[in-house]
């Protein structure tokens, strides 16, 4: 739209144009170009080809100090300018300049004083139509800031020796930063913990390499923290240790233990380790005020107490990183984990068993083996929760979902479809395979015993109907509606038993009660 060289000689184009007229009218595309002038920190304003103001945003205002009746859409260029001298912004032969640059039709730059004292950087830039495209930028605070910094760095001439220090210290600042944005990346992209916990075990290693260090976590249970990785010795990781065993827990703080002040080592630490301890630091690993595990670092026998403090403290930094990435991955599983299970039971719902025999499809028809299909549910249990209570209900149910998972392949998916209903896929099974496992599971649960705080709770069986996919096509939800008639045949025929899906079955079912 502009450049910073004459245009055209310096000679105006033969027509005032106005960028309007060289872009296609449209309210929304002007709503849209002022939301954006208006979301920017510089104040803009647009001049046209003969002098008035054509678009401006509103931050214009805060940055040049003006009432709102001083500029608007029409305004005078000459007058905005004029009056900008009238209240002593600049003088009017730097206004007889700044009207012979655009004249001259190039791009120029001036500052305005304003009786406030700031100061606001001016860029003006010539547009192809004849006008003027104005940014006006508040460098107050930049201006004293470079001030400041000639200052500094005359100052640093006069002790060249501190200066290359600062500059160290300043270069390892940004390489340590550097470094923790490429942690917190490669944290932030991890979608398990034992994915994490290898880049943590990486990272950590690379970053301290005189030093070997361990990662644990708070069990769900909270009584005990898991060893979760190591880096630089191998197998020196506790499988579990007592919150009450490190000294940074139970004080709720970072710990830092010197083997030559007045320091006790964590009871956590063997025996042996305590014989040749030196330096090392623990570190709460804390997210959203919850700790959630402990940071353990062993600093290398003979390290400079210096280097100590400095490893500790860009450790301690680590930890806050590995502490919110910990917690995202946590909440993130506890969140996908909600949306695919059903809460009494702990079995997979129906929307994640649907998503999985899709899936299970699309890998049969590409040459797979095809799956079994089981839909079973609790006989006559609408009379058994009437009898008993819904609190035993409930128990029967979490029994029947403890069962399948005893006694199915860990392959097998098993889902809660609703009420007393269950379903469960079987991968790579054909017609006996699914009829053989709804079989010993049926025979399993009828002897399964649920007991109560009242004693034992009546026998309890299951009906099932089993479908097989065959890699043609079949809609899942045809494939459930096959086995499910297959159910409500196991039903009128007796109950407690086992029933396939015969082809060429009726798609409309009729439900026999339970």
């Amino acid at each position: 739209m502009t450049k910073p060289e004459p245009i055209e000689g310096g000679a105006r184009l033969s027509k005032h144009l106005s960028w309007r007229d060289t872009e296609d009218t449209d309210d929304a595309g002007i709503l849209l170009a002022t939301q954006i002038m208006n979301v920017m920190e510089q104040g803009i304003i647009v001049w046209s080809a003969d002098g008035t103001c054509e678009l401006h945003n509103t931050r214009i205002y805060e940055v040049l100090e003006l009432e709102r009746s001083a500029l608007g859409i029409g305004t005078n260029r000459q007058e905005f300018l004029a009056a900008a001298v009238h209240r002593g912004e600049y003088s009017q032969e730097r206004l007889n300049e700044l009207c012979g640059f655009s004249d001259a039709r190039i791009a120029y730059q001036y500052d305005r004083i304003l009786p406030s004292g700031n100061v606001v950087e001016c860029h003006a830039r010539p547009t192809r139509e004849g006008g003027y495209v104005v940014t006006c930028t508040n460098v107050t605070d930049a201006r004293k800031a470079a001030r400041e910094l000639a200052a500094a760095k005359k100052a640093a001439e006069d002790a060249e020796s501190k200066s290359n220090l600062i500059l160290q210290e300043e270069r390892a600042r940004r390489a340590e930063a550097r470094t923790l944005s490429d942690l917190d990346e490669w944290l932030q992209s991890c979608k398990s913990l034992e994915e994490l916990f290898k880049i943590v075990a990486k990272f950590m290693g690379y970053l301290l390499p005189d030093s070997f260090g361990e990662l644990y976590l708070y069990s769900n249970s909270r009584d005990v923290l898991d060893g979760a990785c190591e880096w630089g010795q191998q197998d020196t990781i506790n499988a579990h240790i007592t919150p009450d065993s490190c000294w940074s827990l139970r004080r709720g703080r970072v710990y830092e233990h010197n083997p030559d002040a007045l320091c006790f080592p964590c009871d956590r630490l063997s025996p042996q380790a305590n014989e040749k301890l030196g330096d090392y630091i623990c570190i709460p690993v804390i997210a959203h005020g919850d700790t959630v595990g402990l940071l353990h670092i062993n600093f290398k026998a003979g390290m400079p107490r210096g280097d100590v403090k400095s490893l500790g403290r860009f450790a301690a930094r680590c930890g806050e990183h590995i502490s919110m990435a910990i917690a995202n991955v946590k909440l993130r599983d506890e969140l996908h984990d909600q949306s695919i299970r059903d809460p009494l039971t702990g079995l997979y719902n129906r929307r994640y068993f649907m998503d999985t025999m899709r899936r299970e499809a699309s890998v049969s028809d590409r040459g797979g083996k095809g799956f079994g299909l089981i839909s079973l549910d609790a006989d006559k249990f609408k009379a058994f929760n009437d009898n008993h209570g819904h609190e035993a209900g409930d128990l029967v149910l979490r029994a029947l979902a403890e069962r399948m998972l005893a006694v199915l392949p860990d392959s097998a998916v098993c889902a809660r479809v609703g009420g007393e209903e269950f379903a469960i896929l079987l991968a790579q099974s054909d017609e006996a395979e699914a009829m053989q496992q709804a079989e010993t599971l049926r025979d399993s649960v009828s002897q399964m015993e649920v007991r109560t705080a009242f004693g034992l709770l009546p026998r309890v069986t299951i009906s099932s109907g089993v479908a097989v996919y065959r890699g043609d096509s079949t809609a899942p939800s045809v494939l459930m509606k096959r086995a499910d008639e297959a159910l409500y045949t196991a039903k009128s025929e007796g109950r407690d038993c086992v029933r396939l899906a015969k082809a060429g079955m009726r798609e409309a079912v009729t439900p026999v009660h339970s």
